[in-house]
């Protein structure tokens, strides 16, 4: 038994959606056993699937293969993160940096903000 690329990278939630997969893939962000591939390509028991994400690489063994999107618990029984510890840490890395532009939840600067920074700016 084989399956789309597209498909599994859907039914694993590697992917939110199919169309988003198939987007990934054709732009080579995700790569099957280091090779750039087509969405139509079939995954195979063992093959490694490599996506980038920001500065990072994720790398992915196929342990089984599957006919429908399972839940977030069932997805250990199908793939094996198989990660590097560095990618995870430039990963978490760049999420930090990230952060540190402007607080979480707080949004766009309010009219006064926006203001007082013209006002800061202009006195420069």
């Amino acid at each position: 038994m084989s399956l789309r690329c597209d498909k599994y990278i859907w039914a694993v939630r590697l992917a939110k959606t199919r169309s988003i997969a198939t987007e990934h893939i054709s732009k080579g962000k995700i790569k099957i056993n280091g090779v750039s591939t087509k969405p139509s390509k079939e995954i195979k028991i063992g093959d490694i699937i490599s996506i980038s994400k920001n500065a990072a690489v994720f790398s992915y063994k196929v342990i089984l293969l599957l006919d429908k999107r399972v839940g977030a618990k069932l997805v250990s029984e199908y793939l094996l993160d198989i990660t590097p510890a560095e990618e995870i840490e430039k990963f978490r890395t760049y999420q930090l940096a990230q952060q540190s532009y402007r607080e979480n939840g707080s949004g766009k600067p309010s009219k006064k903000e926006r203001r007082d920074l013209g006002d800061f700016l202009s006195d420069w």
